[in-house]
């Protein structure tokens, strides 16, 4: 009768050390906090919110608008350029294409004109001529009536040149010269539809809006965030690791991870392991295990993974 108790007693304290020394040699597990990489999205210039169209919880895409800016200067600025740039488009089409066709119209009725005076001044010429020749005319109305038709022949060239120049595109200088200045009021055109495009703030990638900062008419001031973005790609997962263990991973490899509630683990893959080591976290490891030196590793989570934020994860591999 007495020997059942003290066996009894031998066994339950075999069974303590046996699960004592389990405990002792199992692997601890990893615990982690999932984190966000946030996307505080700013105005690129003070002005007045003039509608937010994002709210928070709402899903967006890469170039969906997430609020603008009042934009009447720039819009203003923006149709001063492009009335510029037409002007000088058109004073470039102007040297180089040469004088219209009504212009050359007026030039060759000109010459006409000047044909006519020469005609009538060769007909004084010769009368004058001959009249001198017979003894009735003077030989200086003969040469006054020689000068008059050279004057007249001088006019009509002239009216000649000036119509082969009007056909003629401008200098080769004033050409460039037109294009170049055409070349710098297009650049500012393109400047000012920049800066009324920046009054527009469009989302950079997919993501989640998570906060909002600023109201439809509340100012902005320049890096002022307005709203908070969780993007897409943006979540991971941080834990730490003894260095005993630091040979079992390397950036690039896959981690699993398991949270209450999933049906099963995700995979994650390393991208980060720091090469400094710290003292263990309170909040990750127990009172007795503080002092122990461990390095911190980040992991990227897939796009679409159902974790949130400061959710805590157990990490194998």
């Amino acid at each position: 009768m007495t020997r059942l108790p003290r066996i009894g007693a031998l066994l339950i304290a075999a069974a303590v050390l046996i699960s004592a020394c389990g405990r002792s040699g199992a692997p601890q597990p990893h615990i982690g906090y999932v984190e966000a990489d946030w996307i505080y999205v700013a105005a690129p210039g003070a002005g007045w919110i003039e509608t937010r169209p994002a709210h928070e919880g709402l899903q967006v895409k890469a170039g969906d608008v997430l609020f603008t800016l009042d934009a009447g200067a720039e819009e203003a600025a923006f149709a001063e350029a492009e009335a510029r740039a037409g002007q000088s488009l058109a004073q470039v089409r102007n040297i180089e294409t040469g004088a219209r066709p009504a212009e050359i119209a007026a030039l060759q009725a000109r010459l006409a004109e000047a044909e006519a005076r020469q005609q009538q001044a060769r007909l004084e010429r010769d009368r004058a001529a001959a009249l001198a020749e017979r003894g009735i005319a003077s030989k200086a109305q003969a040469d006054r009536s020689e000068t008059d038709l050279r004057a007249a022949d001088a006019s009509v060239e002239a009216a000649r040149q000036t119509i082969t120049v009007a056909r003629l595109a401008g200098r080769q200088a004033e050409r460039d010269a037109a294009r170049a200045l055409d070349a710098g009021v297009t650049a500012a055109q393109a400047g000012s539809a920049w800066r009324l495009g920046q009054r527009t703030i469009r989302a950079r990638s997919d993501g989640r809006v998570e906060e909002v900062f600023l109201e439809a008419g509340e100012y902005a001031m320049p890096g002022m965030p307005v709203l908070a973005l969780q993007p897409a790609d943006g979540l991971k997962v941080r834990f730490f690791v003894p260095q005993a263990e630091l040979d079992e991973i390397a950036p690039g490899g896959e981690i699993s991870l398991q949270a209450d509630g999933m049906h099963k683990p995700i995979r994650a893959r390393i991208r980060y392991i720091a090469s400094r080591a710290e003292f263990t976290p309170p909040v990750i490891y127990a009172s007795e295990e503080r002092d122990k030196l461990v390095f911190l590793v980040e992991a990227g989570l897939p796009a679409g993974t159902p974790l949130r934020p400061g959710t805590p994860v157990e990490v194998a591999w």
